[in-house]
């Protein structure tokens, strides 16, 4: 199979760091033109990526952003709503402002920049969202209420909102990355001994990689995928596929790492 974006626009939310900046970077090797929307870039050049500073959080902000991107490559055909960020804490204990604040930046900034590009991927033959759901979505962790019910609610906004554009030929769908290292999570910064018991729930015993959602995402927004959506897809290295995983690891002999 050929999956060819060349000359689609795209635009990645929070491109300008971590998950999204390897997104943002393997569309413009497809062939994508590439915006990338971030509240800050580092230090460096991103060739072949448009950057805009901006916060996902703020109309005004986001209506600018679009609007540059529109005016740089004539219009848009895939929004990827990559943005987010974590807030732990017991409930009891959890401050409003940080739940208020993640349900913010993780909802109410998926909310406005779909908003915002609606009229654009309702005019392009090959419209796309794709909206950063997580693994905490389908089952939370302790201490992670914020975070896992911002996730849920994007699961559900993505599938009211792919019913709404089915008219125009507008695919919605959510990815949940499992357990992928970041600068947010710091997985493979964590104890050996911790990272052991947390790899212990994966059917695939490995870390996921960046690269790992970029074909997932890139073959979503290709036309191969033009019959899929509303759809959350699992990229968790198996997490949900058995109780106990790691019992078919133990009963291999030698063990595999």
């Amino acid at each position: 199979m050929i999956v060819d974006l060349t000359d689609r626009v795209v635009l990645v939310t929070g491109g300008g760091r971590g998950i999204g900046r390897t997104l943002a970077e393997r569309f413009v090797r497809e062939g994508a033109h590439v915006a990338a929307f971030d509240v800050a870039f580092p230090e460096g050049t991103a060739d072949g990526i448009l950057q805009i500073e901006g916060d996902v959080t703020d109309p005004g902000s986001v209506e600018a952003g679009v609007d540059r991107v529109v005016e740089r490559f004539g219009g848009i055909d895939v929004l990827v709503n990559n943005a987010g960020i974590n807030v732990e804490g017991r409930v009891e204990d959890l401050d409003l402002a940080a739940w208020r604040r993640c349900f913010d930046v993780n909802v109410a900034g998926v909310f406005l920049m779909s908003q915002a590009v609606l009229p654009h991927v309702k005019a392009s033959t090959h419209g796309r969202i794709l909206n950063a759901a997580s693994f905490a979505a389908i089952v939370p962790s302790v201490g992670a209420a914020a975070y896992g019910a911002s996730k849920a609610a994007v699961v559900q906004f993505t599938r009211v909102l792919a019913g709404e554009l089915g008219p125009w030929g507008v695919t919605v769908n959510a990815y949940a990355p499992g357990m992928i290292p970041s600068a947010m999570n710091g997985f493979d910064a964590m104890p050996q001994a911790t990272q052991d018991r947390l790899l212990d729930t994966l059917t695939l015993r490995r870390w996921g990689t960046a690269d790992s959602i970029a074909d997932l995402l890139v073959f979503l927004a290709s036309d191969a995928a033009d019959y899929i959506t509303g759809t959350l897809v699992d990229v968790s290295g198996g997490k949900l596929a058995t109780q106990l995983p790691q019992r078919a690891y133990e009963d291999v002999v030698p063990p595999v790492s």
